[in-house]
């Protein structure tokens, strides 16, 4: 698959903690986007963060281990592929019952192709 040009950036920002049944909400994102034939997805485990709630800041520092640390799933595909996970998305994080928030923004694709 040759992808060059005009495209769109998706984050999706969740909690590592968000489940959909027994599977991470970050994991059934990812499959899916797989299934419905993106890009590609990139999981970020971050290390400290507050949300929508702002009651707790969830931290990776040793003396407090949060059990919930914040997600990004970022996704590079077409506008028209990404526009259609968009729906996708925005149904799973409200079957997981988790806050959340969704992004997007342009992209410019300058280069992808898988290695050798």
């Amino acid at each position: 698959m040759k992808l060059e040009g005009e495209g769109k950036l998706l984050r999706i920002f969740i909690g590592e903690i968000d489940k959909v049944g027994h599977k991470p909400l970050y994991e059934v994102l990812v499959r899916k986007a797989r299934e419905m034939g993106l890009a590609g997805a990139t999981v970020l485990r971050g290390v400290e963060s507050f949300g929508a709630g702002s009651r707790v800041i969830h931290t990776a520092k040793i003396l407090r281990l949060s059990e919930d640390l914040p997600i990004i799933v970022e996704i590079v595909d077409t506008e028209e592929k990404i526009d259609g996970f968009v729906k996708i998305a925005g149904e799973l994080m409200e079957e997981a019952a988790c806050g959340g928030l969704i992004t997007e923004e342009r992209a410019h694709i300058i280069s992808y192709r898988p290695g050798k």
